[in-house]
């Protein structure tokens, strides 16, 4: 059934006045799943399987099998049923820009005419939007000439696509590692002591303590969690990191501090296929260069594994190298959420400009 959309054009198109605050409802739904809008004739389609290649994609760096978002599939008839749509935390609304369909109406009615003439040209095709009708909310609208065209697009820019999302992500779970509670004596302790910091969630627990050496570690039975911070000072540029430097690096220091119970067992890297260890450049808003590595490890000598994300910064004012990793021992759960979590925290990382290693060394002794 078709419908008019003169009202709700209206009400999507509305400007609000700036203000202070923001009094429209949260969105629905859970962090990591997709609400993906498309016509029912359209989910067996090229976009479709598109969208299950890139946002549904099997995780690489985890134990087991698990998606990067869960997708859900909707069409909508009714101004009531978009309306009960649009209040969820993530959408991906996805049709052709001329197709004879609700939500190609949808589509064309949020795109100004220039918009469209470039998706027609072929110069665009993917418009994400945030808080369009909720707060906390992520939209994307997915459009182009025809099916084939737009999967074959949605395909070529899976990692630009699927990031933005992630992104969005990391905000998110740093809010939910953090609501709890967070130790600022430990923040404060690294920073005025060592000259650098990541937010610490709620309960760590320290448990090594050395001059470039820190390990964090949160016992539960069903769920062990742990940080592992190395640094170095002296070090001028960053040429020399890559994927090789930095899982050696890791291993090292994983055999002396992440040791088993059981005699000559370690925590090392896991390269065991299909699992894969994965090394990517990342950029920030500072001057810091910085890699994560995603990936799992193993207990030698043991029967042990879990997921770890890694990540090393350089600073190149201070001259100053940072490796922090997150692990994850927890064979009962789901991962994909904690990982998400380590990444969000990872990415709290801070280094002190102003750091002189000589002087604050002296400081350290003397207090």
């Amino acid at each position: 059934m078709r419908f008019t959309f003169s009202v709700l054009i209206a009400l999507m198109l509305f400007v609000t006045v700036a203000c202070d605050s923001d009094y429209r409802p949260m969105s629905i739904g859970g962090i990591d799943e997709v609400i993906v809008v498309m016509d029912s004739t359209m989910w067996n389609s090229e976009t479709a399987l598109a969208l299950e290649e890139t946002f549904g994609k099997g995780i690489e760096t985890l134990p087991g099998y698990e998606p990067t978002y869960r997708l859900i599939f909707r069409d909508f008839s009714t101004n009531a049923e978009l309306d009960d749509l649009r209040r969820y935390k993530n959408l991906i609304f996805a049709s052709p820009l001329d197709d004879n369909n609700n939500v190609a109406n949808l589509i064309r009615a949020i795109l100004s005419d220039d918009v469209e003439e470039r998706v027609r040209q072929g110069d665009s095709f993917a418009f994400p939007l945030r808080d369009r009708w909720v707060r906390d909310q992520w939209t994307l609208l997915l459009t182009s000439t025809d099916d084939d065209t737009l999967a074959d697009k949605i395909i070529n820019s899976e990692r630009s696509l699927v990031d933005n999302l992630l992104e969005v992500e990391f905000e998110r779970r740093t809010r939910e590692v953090y609501r709890r509670g967070e130790q600022f004596a430990i923040n404060d302790s690294l920073w005025e002591n060592y000259g650098w910091k990541v937010r610490m969630q709620h309960d760590y627990v320290w448990t090594i303590k050395e001059d470039n050496v820190a390990v964090f570690r949160r016992y539960l039975p069903d769920n062990d969690r742990w940080i592992m911070a190395w640094w170095k000072d002296g070090v001028a540029d960053s040429d020399f990191i890559d994927y090789e430097w930095i899982n050696a690096t890791r291993d090292s220091l994983l055999e002396r501090y992440m040791r088993g119970e059981r005699d000559a067992s370690f925590i090392t890297t896991e390269y065991r296929s299909p699992r894969k260890v994965i090394t990517n450049q990342f950029e920030r808003d500072d001057h810091i260069t910085a890699f994560e590595t995603l990936g799992t490890w193993t207990m030698t000598n043991d029967f042990m594994g879990g997921p770890f994300v890694n990540f090393v910064y350089h600073d190149p004012k201070t001259e100053r190298l940072f490796l922090i990793e997150y692990g994850q021992f927890a064979p009962s759960v789901t991962k994909r959420r904690f990982v998400r979590q380590f990444r969000a925290m990872g990415r709290t990382f801070e280094s002190d400009s102003t750091w002189n290693s000589e002087m604050d060394a002296i400081s350290l002794i003397i207090e």
